[in-house]
């Protein structure tokens, strides 16, 4: 039975911290969101101080579950085989099964675990250190079965969920196609309702689809004819349950891949497959808003999963530096290699801070939208991995090339990160423009009342810009004797608060600037999402280790010290990409960049000559 060992260790907890038999949503009011208000120059210190904290009823539950995956994952797992095979066995498959890690967060009415996804998240560092499993139980839960857990009916729901949480069933998504990648809304599968209404019929290839071959249950987004409000028939996206049994289903030969070549990745084909009308997931022609709700919601765990992954990397390269000698000095004693493990420490400490602050957030009562934090969790976990993995198989040399070890393989498989769930770059668009909408509403907002007389607002505006001419002093509350910041953490504290509030006076520079053009600056786009990225990843270092050292933590000071230098770092990084978006910048060279791009791509070459060439 699936998870018939995680739930007989959650059965034999005391019966003073046996949590219910089912996790009940929490509900409240929408509560307010933190990463757009950056946008304004607000720090909305309530929602991220102090630090989140699990009951100590589910910190009891999840320290039962790590132990039993950490087990399976040292003792079951031969990730060299999995690599060199192309293929997870079919008893490692079973394995993680009865584990119950096909059902994470499936509700445990369901036969799932019920996991909130602060506990997804801690699980994620485990099932991280085999990439090719990770994938395949991300493509099944994160993406795969949640559009079902976000928006199918009850009935769908008591169908499918059972058989998908004990891994019976195995779940898909289908979104890519070979002419729309990043482009989810230019798909061409196409689902035609059937003359009695009853059935849609399926047409369409998708491609790069992980779990393709394995999958039984698959979320497929087609183009659908809806008539919109004003009477017009129009072209919109629908989301479907599609069973492999309802025929008419094939997939191609699977994809032989740089990294993570054990999960399963190929093409799915649909011709003429008819799907219920009840197996539509939430309305017809809503579909697209159904995907990006998906994508949305699954990110922040890439930065447990990463951070995960560069622990272990950090044990394994530790343990070579200070024993390995040159020169007469272990590895461990010069500045350069001591450099490279405070980069990958502090990178693993910040993405492991911003990932459970993101879930913390998205576990509170009511239904915060977290998708920008999600995705800036996503964007600056996937790069620090990359970069990680590359320093430390620096630090090896020539060992770390080498296939006998593990290392080219995490510098595989961790090159997918930038790429799935969204690009980086699509996702820095996302975060700034999804930012300075927000910034820009409420800002034409005060506009209009300040031109209807509004004299409250008005003189609001006129005192702010009256004290940055006199020069104000930022203060947002963290510091100082009422500040919620440990005082080992002040100087980080006003480096936060002096960036937050010039980065609100940049974005409305911005604003007024461009206006609505501002869509087509990615240029400028992208050293604002830098710059937020690194807002909300000081803010995430800082209330943790504030939390850390306040009650007591083992290696607080350690803490104290990762976040101290990740700040001040961020603090100048994000000076200078304000500086660059000054108008009139001497630092700012997107018009050189632009023009240089453009001469290679007219050429599609490189067209300098070389420097052997003799032509006089």
């Amino acid at each position: 039975m699936s998870g018939l060992l995680l739930r007989a260790l959650r059965a034999a907890l005391p019966g003073a911290v046996r949590l219910p038999a089912v996790r009940r949503l929490r509900t409240a009011a929408p509560r307010p969101a933190f990463a757009k208000e950056l946008f304004l120059g607000t720090l909305r210190k309530e929602e991220v101080f102090p630090y989140p904290e699990i009951s100590n009823e589910e910190l009891e539950e999840i320290n039962q579950f790590v132990g039993p995956v950490e087990k399976f994952f040292s003792e079951e797992v031969d990730s060299k085989k999995i690599d060199q095979d192309a293929k997870i066995p079919p008893e490692t498959l079973k394995g993680l099964k009865d584990l119950g890690l096909f059902g994470m967060q499936i509700p445990e009415e369901y036969g799932g675990l019920g996991l909130s996804n602060t506990m997804y998240a801690r699980l994620g560092e485990i099932t991280s250190l085999d990439g090719s499993i990770a994938v395949t139980l991300a493509a099944h839960q994160a993406i795969g079965l949640k559009g079902i857990l976000i928006a199918g009916t009850d009935e769908q729901k008591a169908k499918y969920l059972p058989r998908l949480a004990s891994g019976e069933h195995i779940a898909a998504f289908c979104l890519t196609e070979p002419g729309s990648g990043s482009d989810a809304a230019s798909i061409q599968t196409r689902a035609t309702l059937s003359e009695d209404g009853k059935y849609f019929l399926l047409n369409g290839s998708k491609v790069w689809i992980s779990n393709g071959g394995l999958a039984n249950i698959f979320t497929v987004f087609a183009r659908t004819e809806v008539v919109d409000k004003d009477g017009q028939l129009k072209d919109k996206i629908t989301a479907f349950i599609v069973e492999r049994d309802f025929g008419g289903v094939t997939h191609g030969k699977p994809e032989d891949k740089l990294g993570i070549r054990g999960s399963n990745t190929c093409e799915v084909h649909f011709e003429n497959t008819k799907v219920p009308i009840e197996n539509v997931i939430g309305e017809v022609g809503g579909g697209f808003k159904v995907a990006m709700n998906i994508l949305n919601s699954g990110r922040f765990s890439m930065g447990s999963a990463s951070a995960g992954m560069i622990k272990k990397l950090i044990e394994m390269t530790a343990e070579y530096a200070c024993t390995r000698k040159q020169f007469d000095k272990k590895l461990s004693e010069f500045g350069l290699i001591q450099e490279k493990f405070c980069f990958m420490a502090v990178k693993a400490y910040v993405m492991e801070s911003m990932a459970y602050l993101t879930a913390g957030m998205m576990d509170r009562p009511g239904f915060p939208d977290c998708s920008v934090e999600a995705a800036m969790v996503k964007v600056f976990s996937s790069e620090g991995a990359w970069t990680c993995v590359s320093e430390a198989l620096q630090i090896l040399g020539g060992l770390g090339y080498m296939k006998d070890y593990p290392y080219e393989r995490y510098l595989r498989d961790t090159r997918i990160l930038l790429i799935f769930e969204g690009t980086n770059e699509i996702l820095r668009m996302y975060i700034a423009l999804t930012g300075m909408q927000y910034a820009g509403k409420i800002l034409t907002d005060k506009i209009k009342e300040i031109k209807k007389g509004n004299v409250g607002v008005a003189l609001g505006e006129f005192l702010s810009k009256l004290r940055d001419m006199m020069g104000r002093k930022v203060d947002y509350g963290l510091v100082g004797d009422r500040g919620v910041v440990h005082p080992s953490l002040q100087e980080s504290g006003k480096k936060l608060e002096e960036n937050i509030y010039y980065f609100g006076t940049t974005v409305r520079g911005l604003l007024s600037r461009f206006g609505k053009t501002i869509v087509e600056e990615q240029l400028v786009l992208k050293r604002v999402a830098d710059i937020v990225i690194n807002l909300y990843a000081m803010t995430a270092a800082i209330s943790r280790a504030s939390r850390s050292i306040s009650i007591g933590l083992r290696n607080h000071d350690h803490e104290v010290l990762l976040t101290n230098i990740f700040c001040t770092e961020a603090y100048f990084k994000n000076n200078y990409a304000m500086a660059q978006l000054e108008k009139y910048a001497d630092e700012n060279l997107d018009d050189c960049i632009k023009k240089a791009a453009k001469q290679v791509l007219e050429k599609r070459a490189y067209t300098c000559s070389h420097p052997l060439d003799r032509t006089f």
